[in-house]
């Protein structure tokens, strides 16, 4: 009796454990396929949703703009927030933006913040104030633009009852601190889309940032960048990169190394590390690091290299320019320089002396001549 039901208790529960086991194999197989998938590995960058594809290039026979498209370029751009990627300066030269290239760059745009004083800063959040399309270009103004424009109802001009035109008031406007971009074409403004008007700006203008330190990011080098996230100060950053990756300095301590005048930012307090970060004029020129246990850490080689001006363009700049074969001339044609009639003494000729003063009539006057005689 007991053979029996053993017999059928195991009849019964031998499909059981075949199924059991044959889902097992079949999970584990589905397991081992995903972890070995390239989209599941973790190596692999995720595509980030808040950021669009990039929009398909303009078309080099792109026929010109539409005045459907105009408006919808003025509709969508103006009143729009976006954040800056570059320095604008204030005033009414701007930035100009041809070819993904933008001028004034290097020494001339640190001259113009300098002189007229920056509008926007890089990373720093900009309103899309006034859009004008012209012939050849688009003209964006940043942060109300270089002019200040009136209202509407400050034009309006109301006849009284003598004639005289009695218009609003005449208060002095406020002076504008915006600034402005100049986005030109090869020949004239062609037929487009507002995501590939946004790709041409990018250099300048950030679309698609989602705040202001991520749109300052974007702007640094690969290596800055990577300090930053990390809270690291690099020799070569600038005062804004150390500001990022430290935040504002609780002690500043202003020195003078010869003849070389600096200012060490101080980060930390004892027991903990201390950082002493030397800027001289924007640049770091040196990072020392006390450590807990009495370590000093000093580091003065330079460990990022940012854009410099074009140092041969400048000497370009300031070299003589030579004389251009087809420079006008008083020689005769044909006529050497070596030909031209030199001094005997080969010194040039002094220039002509001024005649000699004239005689002064007396202090008397014309009275005591006459008395005299």
């Amino acid at each position: 009796m007991s053979r029996f039901l053993s017999m059928a208790l195991l009849v019964f529960f031998l499909p059981v454990f075949a199924a059991v086991l044959v889902r097992g194999q079949a999970s584990d197989s589905g397991l081992r396929r995903s972890l070995s998938s390239p989209s599941s590995s973790p190596s692999a960058p995720a595509a980030d949703p808040n950021v669009p594809p990039p929009p398909p290039p303009i078309s080099s026979n792109a026929p010109h703009i539409t005045r459907q498209t105009r408006l919808e370029v003025i509709r969508d751009f103006e009143m729009q927030v976006v954040y800056a990627r570059t320095a604008f300066p204030m005033g009414m030269k701007g930035l100009q933006l041809r070819e993904g290239i933008v001028t004034p760059n290097g020494e001339e745009l640190r001259q113009d913040l300098a002189l007229f004083g920056p509008a926007v800063k890089p990373g720093d959040p900009a309103q899309i104030s006034f859009v004008q399309i012209k012939e050849d270009h688009i003209h964006f103004e940043v942060n109300g633009g270089p002019v200040h424009r009136k209202k509407w109802y400050q034009r309006i001009q109301v006849s009284g009852a003598q004639g005289a035109p009695v218009t609003g008031s005449n208060e002095a406007q406020p002076n504008p601190h915006g600034s402005c971009v100049d986005l030109y074409f090869s020949k004239y403004v062609p037929e487009m889309t507002a995501p590939q008007l946004r790709a041409l700006l990018y250099p300048v203008l950030d679309f698609n940032a989602r705040n202001k330190e991520q749109a300052y990011l974007d702007t640094v080098p690969p290596k800055a960048k990577e300090a930053i996230l990390a809270h690291h100060v690099l020799v070569g950053m600038n005062q804004e990169m150390v500001l990022h990756a430290k935040g504002k300095p609780p002690k500043k301590v202003r020195e003078r190394d010869g003849e070389t005048d600096y200012e060490e930012w101080i980060y930390g307090e004892p027991p903990e590390d201390v950082d002493f970060v030397r800027i001289v004029g924007d640049e770091v020129v040196r990072v020392e690091t006390m450590k807990v246990g009495g370590v000093k850490i000093v580091r003065t080689e330079k460990e990022v290299v940012l854009d410099q001006p074009d140092k041969d363009k400048e000497a370009k700049k300031e070299a003589p320019q030579e004389r251009p074969a087809n420079a006008p001339s008083l020689r005769r044609p044909g006529e050497d320089s070596q030909d031209v009639p030199r001094p005997a003494t080969g010194a040039s000729p002094m220039p002509p002396q001024p005649p000699p003063s004239m005689p002064q009539p007396p202090s008397g006057g014309p009275g005591e001549m006459v008395s005299s005689l």
